[in-house]
């Protein structure tokens, strides 16, 4: 009986596991392109477009409604009235605008004019109640001509069908107007004859060749008409707008069919005739719609909440927009260096928004895009080979030279350390090499400092902390291939971080000529930061969490500036940044330097705060609505965090094949992989107050950690979470959290100067101090030549010299740095009438007189920036002196909105109240230039008395009407520097 109730026991227990690691994989309740909704992001500032394109298509065929603007990147926003008509290139989700190539506009009367200018044109009013989209397939009716247009596409071709009304049946027109959008440099249409006698055609091809964001984008284009047409010349422009006249008598539906190419007509016509030929419209919008369906199936997941769900397939949908393939069906493609190339081993693309997608984006594609992780790579490689450089953000063969950062390292390290390997590894390693050896975009200063100074190049923080992270991924997969000697060195790169701290403030922060930028406020937005400020950039540090822990104090203290990180006013201060959006304190979810930051707490051992945040975010910063992302979308990366987050994880350091777990959304979702496994995630209980995981197990088997294995997912398997409402010790022993840390070939931080003015007028103390709290510190003034000696006390300086110093502790030395110092007449001092920005002060009041000239770059920390206002300063000489000239200096870089002024005059007083004009200059500075200048106003005369002089530069104020930020009202900017008295 015994031996019985032991077999019966063993059968309960043995089924009751089998219960639990088994499960049936999550099922669709429907077609998932049903979830699909195209319209978000289209309002707001999400920049996506609701057209019709393939996964990873070359043709995105869409509406435009706004032809220039912010919100208009991607040529369509849901704000909008009226449609301009359709072009077959589009943006998703970017801040800088371009594309919308090839517009084709069906009208019942022949206009050139578009109609932006008030003027009658070929526009068309429509309501979104009349429109329709789907993957693959957009439909709308345009009101005023009564005409219903839908779109359907293929990979590089798509169709047209427009259904005029029936009155209009001798009244079929097609305007197609290469001049839309961007600025053409050349562009050309070409009927191909079917019948001499008639004069009819069906056919047209040409090209366009046009200059945005990609300073010379080249695409051409071939046509096929249902219904013959005859052509008509728009009489206002050389070649680049005409009519086509449909003979159609029996008002059928008018069907286009159109392919482009980067490479040539010829191709445009191949990719057309070898995709569509002469299928229907009908048989094109299957096969897109079937494609997208098999995409789409990657993922299943179940939930009884259909808002969540369409908020995750239109996610994981906007994941698959881009990059776009760039490459004809013959393998022939435009490369980096504007020539064609071919190949038919891998599929060449386009479209790297990097500097976003590296940290979400391509992690998910190493779990569901392994094949075309392989191509993406390869791709990098080829524009390796032929532009010299893998891309930052390419566009269309052109570097845009947008962004920061060598993000295609990061991506390829990440995809070798998971085993996608699929090319030449070793030329991939060669290009991530050549990559971190540059000498631009302040690499020089970076690797010979160990940070970027402020003074040397814009956006230095942030270059410092992105490139100390790209230089770990480069370590890692050093380490792996068994390269010592490179690892050693970007290990030590990868801690770079550590020398931009400020242990006082406790932020990331500027160095300028060695002393911290100030005056500091972590809210400003300014130079030193890309796209954000310093509390969005100061938890940065993805590849040694352990490390800047330890820079922070502990885990306490990181607890702390996590809460109030979180918890902070929402406001900021400095310029107006579009991008900081999706606010949670200074948390900004609708950029992407924040991504990572929920998950940190994970770190320090209480995931139930990673999870709180992370609901929180996903239920409040995404809407099934056009403005239902809380930014820009940037090409997948805002929608892969939600893909992967809802999913119940997210990958804080890209490389580390680790996934930090956070909070399921979904009862139930399976991952459907290529290598043949599935990979389950279920969650018992789970609700929108059950968000607390309990208890957590892989297979069965008990898993406390809150972090997964990238080899668990691959593997298949089930993953399972008990929710509950409330915190448990789930995840909180520190043998189970996640954890990076750099251990070995420590570097010591560069010493800093903690206080002390670097131009002073009688004397200055100089306080020297490291991050490195057992470091000693060396220094010696330029009249000691090469003898260092030990900082022990501050240091007082009297008269122009430099300061050099380094650290010393039992890691190594320091980088050397050199600070110059300079001594300003005691007697001088300037006063300012009006006030200069904060974020551009160039070292405060003395600006103006304090020896350190302006370079062409304005973000360098030593202009003195003025918004909108006139600039008036003063200078006192101390006495009455003989004054032979007066000179300074302005910049000008109109793309940053920065002007010459209209006009500058200088004054003379012998008492500071009564003025003389001394000379006055009248500057037409409103001429359209391309170029950063700097422009110097002198005067000399006559030797004559003075102890004041006074000069004032009036402002352009508002910009001209040529200028893309008119659009937003946008007002000038003056630049001044040093004002010199002989």
């Amino acid at each position: 009986m015994r031996h019985l109730l032991t077999l019966l026991i063993a059968a309960i227990f043995i089924t009751s596991c089998k219960h639990v690691t088994e499960t049936t994989p999550a099922q669709k309740d429907q077609a998932l392109i049903n979830y699909v909704n195209p319209f978000i992001g289209t309002g707001g500032h999400g920049h996506t477009y609701p057209g019709a394109t393939m996964p990873f298509g070359m043709m995105q065929l869409s509406p435009d409604t706004r032809l220039d603007g912010w919100d208009g990147c991607s040529g369509y926003h849901y704000d909008d009235e009226y449609i301009y008509g359709f072009s077959h290139t589009h943006l998703s989700g970017t801040g800088v605008s371009d594309y919308g190539d090839i517009l084709l506009m069906p009208s019942n009367t022949i206009l050139f004019n578009n109609g932006a200018n008030g003027k009658k044109g070929y526009r068309d009013h429509f309501s979104h109640d009349n429109e329709i989209a789907q993957p693959g397939y957009y439909k709308v009716h345009l009101d005023s001509t009564n005409i219903d247009v839908e779109l359907t596409v293929s990979q590089r071709s798509g169709v047209h069908k427009y259904a005029f009304a029936k009155a209009d049946s001798l009244n079929n027109y097609l305007i197609i107007d290469l001049d839309h959008r961007d600025e053409v440099l050349s562009a050309s249409w070409e009927v191909i004859k079917e019948d001499d006698d008639q004069k009819l055609f069906t056919e047209m091809q040409g090209h366009r060749h046009s200059k945005a964001w990609a300073s010379k984008q080249l695409l051409y284009y071939y046509l096929k008409t249902s219904h013959p047409f005859k052509y008509i010349k728009d009489p206002q422009s050389k070649s680049n707008k005409v009519a086509l006249k449909f003979e159609n008598p029996s008002n059928e539906p008018v069907i286009i069919k159109i392919g482009i190419s980067a490479v040539d007509e010829k191709g445009a016509k191949q990719n057309l005739e070898t995709e569509i030929g002469d299928k229907t419209f009908e048989q094109v919008k299957a096969t897109v719609q079937s494609t997208w369906e098999k995409q789409l199936e990657k993922i299943i997941v179940e939930s009884d909440n259909t808002t969540y769900k369409t908020n995750f397939y239109t996610s994981l949908y906007h994941t698959m927009l881009a990059p776009n393939i760039y490459q004809d069906i013959d393998g022939r493609y435009r490369g980096m260096d504007l020539e064609i190339h071919q190949t038919t081993d891998f599929d060449y693309y386009s479209v790297f928004s990097l500097w976003d997608t590296y940290r979400a984006a391509h992690p998910l594609y190493t779990i569901i895009e392994e094949q075309r992780t392989n191509d993406f790579i390869n791709t990098f490689i080829a524009k390796y080979d032929e532009g010299g450089i893998m891309p930052i953000w390419d566009l269309s063969g052109n570097y845009t030279g947008c962004m920061i950062g060598y993000h295609a390292v990061p991506v390829i390290a990440d995809a070798y350390i998971k085993g996608i390997r699929d090319y030449d590894t070793d030329r991939a390693f060669e290009a991530m090499l050549h990559s971190a050896s540059q000498d631009k975009l302040g690499l020089d200063s970076y690797k010979k400092y160990g940070f970027i100074p402020t003074e040397m190049e814009a956006e230095s923080v942030s270059k410092t902390l992105e490139y100390a992270y790209d230089d770990w991924t480069i370590a890692i997969m050093a380490q792996e291939r068994g390269d010592e000697e490179s690892y050693k060195s970007f290990i030590q790169r990868a801690q770079n971080y550590k020398n931009v701290y400020d242990p006082k403030s406790g932020f990331m922060r500027g160095r300028m000529r060695n002393s911290w930028f100030s005056p500091f406020d972590p809210y400003e937005v300014n130079f030193n930061y890309t796209e954000a400020n310093s509390w969005q950039y100061s938890f940065y540090v993805p590849q040694d969490v352990s490390g800047f822990i330890d820079l922070v104090g502990d885990k306490k203290a990181m607890d702390k500036k996590l809460d109030a990180l979180f918890t902070a006013q929402q406001e900021t201060s400095g310029r107006h940044q579009q991008d900081i959006t999706g606010l949670i304190g200074q948390y900004a979810h609708g950029n992407e330097p924040s991504h990572h930051m929920a998950y940190l707490y994970n770190f320090i051992h209480k995931p139930w705060k990673t999870q709180k945040r992370v609901h929180e975010i996903l239920t409040t910063m995404y809407k099934d609505t056009p403005d239902g992302i809380s930014g820009n979308e940037d090409c997948g990366q805002m929608s892969a965090w939600y893909v992967l987050s809802s999913l119940g994880f997210y990958p804080v350091t890209p490389g580390s094949n680790t996934y930090a777990i956070g909070t399921p959304l979904f009862d139930k979702a399976t991952i459907y992989l290529e290598n043949g496994n599935n990979f389950t995630i279920e969650a018992s209980n789970v609700s929108d107050s059950n968000i607390h995981i309990k208890n957590a197990s892989i297979n069965g088997k008990a898993h406390p950690y809150s972090y997964i294995n990238h080899k668990d997912i691959m593997a298949g398997g089930l993953l399972q979470f008990d929710m509950s409402s409330t915190p448990g010790r789930w995840g909180k022993h520190p043998a189970h959290s996640p954890k990076t840390a750099i251990t070995e070939h420590l570097i010591v931080a560069a010493p800093f100067i903690a206080s002390g003015d670097i131009t002073f007028t009688e004397n200055t103390t100089v306080a020297l101090q490291s991050t490195d709290k057992d470091a000693e510190i060396y220094f010696a003034l330029k009249e000691d030549g090469e003898t260092f000696k030990r900082y022990r006390k501050p240091i007082t300086i009297t008269s122009d010299t430099e300061l050099r110093t380094y650290a010393i502790s039992r890691h190594g030395k320091s980088a050397t740095i050199s600070t110059p110092f300079h001594k300003i007449n005691d007697a001088y001092k300037v006063t300012l009438e009006t006030t200069y920005a904060n974020e551009y002060s160039a070292g405060g009041e003395n600006a103006l007189i304090d020896g350190i000239r302006g370079s062409k770059e304005y973000r360098s920390g030593t202009w003195q920036g003025y918004n909108n206002k006139d600039v008036v300063a003063t200078l006192d000489l101390g006495e009455v002196k003989k004054i032979n000239a007066i000179a300074t200096s302005f910049l000008q870089d109109q793309r940053s909105w920065i002007f010459y002024p209209t006009e500058v005059s200088f004054f003379t007083s012998i008492d500071g109240t009564t003025f003389t004009p001394y000379y006055s200059q009248d500057i037409d500075a409103t001429i359209e230039s391309e170029e950063t200048l700097i422009k110097t106003v002198a005067a000399s005369q006559d030797e004559q008395a003075a102890r004041y002089i006074k000069v004032i530069a009036k402002t352009v104020g508002d910009l001209p009407s040529w200028h893309l930020g008119h659009t937003y009202d946008g007002k000038s900017w003056i630049f001044i520097d040093e004002l010199i008295v002989k």
